[in-house]
Parts: C-alpha cells; sequence; structure tokens
C-alpha cells in the first residue's frame, strides 16, 4: 500500500541573494573544499532541528573534500547530538557536480557512514559524472534519477524504458529509486505505473527558505485517480 508521506526532505545550498547552487559551487575550490562540506553539513543539520523536521534529512556532500571518514563526521556527529537529530535519518548524497577521483576511497566512505548509521545516495543519476559505472562502484543505498531522464518520460518510451529497467533492476539488488524533478501529475502517474514510488520535484512541493513545504492531499489524490488506475491495469 503506497503512503501519503514525505519520506525526506533535501537541504538545497544558495547563495547570500539567492544565487543558485551552481553559482555556489563556482566558488569552491580545492584550498576551502573541506570547510565548505563541514559547513553545510552543520547548518543543514541545525536548520533541520531549529524547524522541527521528522522526516530524514538529505544532505549533499563532496566526496573529494573527505579525506577520513572518522575525522570528516566528528562535525556531523557532534552537531547531530547537540541538537537532538537522530544519525539514522541522516542521507548524504555525493553530488554529480565534481568527479569521484578515488572511487575505491568513496566505496570505503559509504561504507564507514553505514557502521554510523547513514543512508547514502548517488544524486543526479543519467547526468554530469553520475554514471552507471559510478553507481556500480559504489553501491550506495540510494540512486536519484536525474530530472534529464524524468523529463517528460509519460511521452517518451525511451525514456520510460529506461527507468523501467533501472527499476527492476534496484528491486532485484535492493536499492531505493527517487525520480528527481518531478513537475507534472503525468509524470507522477508513468513513475508509479514503472513501479518508482518515491519522487520529488515542483509536482509536489517548492523549496522553501527553513521551512518544511507540506504535500498537498490532492497532489497525491490526483496520482492515483481511479481512472488512471484503472487505465493502467488495463495497459
Amino acid at each position: 500500500m503506497l503512503k501519503r508521506e514525505v519520506y525526506a526532505y533535501e537541504a538545497l545550498v544558495r547563495g547570500p541573494h539567492g544565487e543558485p547552487a551552481a553559482w555556489v559551487f563556482a566558488q569552491v575550490t580545492p584550498e576551502n573544499m573541506y570547510h565548505f562540506d563541514q559547513t553545510c553539513r552543520v547548518t543543514a543539520i541545525r536548520a533541520a532541528a531549529r524547524v522541527g523536521m521528522h522526516t530524514r534529512l538529505s544532505i549533499n556532500f563532496l566526496p573529494n573534500a573527505v579525506y577520513d571518514p572518522a575525522t570528516c563526521i566528528r562535525a556531523t556527529l557532534q552537531t547531530a547530538q547537540e541538537v537532538g537529530f537522530p544519525l539514522d535519518r541522516l542521507i548524504f548524497e555525493i553530488t554529480e557536480h565534481e568527479s569521484v577521483l578515488n572511487e575505491a576511497r568513496v566505496r570505503r566512505i559509504i561504507d564507514a557512514y553505514r557502521g554510523y548509521g547513514f543512508v547514502t545516495a548517488l544524486d543526479d543519476y543519467g547526468a554530469g559524472h553520475a554514471t552507471a559505472g559510478l553507481l556500480l562502484a559504489l553501491r550506495p543505498d540510494i540512486v536519484k534519477v536525474d530530472m534529464a531522464v524524468i523529463r517528460g518520460l509519460d511521452r517518451d518510451h525511451w525514456r520510460s524504458n529506461l527507468v523501467d529497467h533501472l527499476a527492476q533492476f534496484a528491486a532485484k539488488v535492493g536499492l531505493m529509486v527517487i525520480a528527481e524533478g518531478v513537475e507534472t501529475v503525468e509524470e507522477a502517474r508513468c513513475l508509479l505505473s514503472l513501479g518508482i514510488t518515491y519522487m520529488q520535484g515542483y509536482y509536489f512541493a517548492r523549496p522553501a527558505f527553513e521551512a518544511l513545504p507540506p504535500v498537498p492531499d490532492d497532489v497525491y489524490s490526483a496520482c492515483l485517480s481511479a481512472d488512471w488506475v484503472a487505465r493502467v491495469a488495463v495497459d
């Protein structure tokens, strides 16, 4: 049975005047990468606790900024303990904004994070550096399919079949699939017909500054309309 609930909120970075994430990442250099990564983690956890988040919190992290998991995770553990945020509600996403320079090392980071109770995800799969090869090398708990793959898949059998094969693969290996960038009810319905039940995007809610935007019940209902369910069953 499908649950009508929010699984996680993702922490997004923006510039001081609302500049997009791409602008922020353009300011990151090898010299400030570690500090930037640590600051984002701590800020996200504190903000989540401040707004009373009871779902999971998803945080992007830069894998090349982590030189030793035990050392780099100290501030995260300390902050989570200070604000009372459970560790098993933290998801760390490997962002596609940078190339993974050492796949074996990042795989060790993922394994170490699991030891702390964290969940890991490969972000923006199908775009940038997030390739099938990286998915096979890292073997995270979650794969988030990029909006470039999801966009218009209800009208494009290449896209829908690609997602269908990924869903079948994920079911066999125990991998959770999250579809990113869902903007229409048709996309959401198509994803459900393919067995993808975790989605995010403007169709459900838009980002908010230090707030938890709710998902209206009619948004869920539209995805599961009786007419659509009957049509899928016939097809």
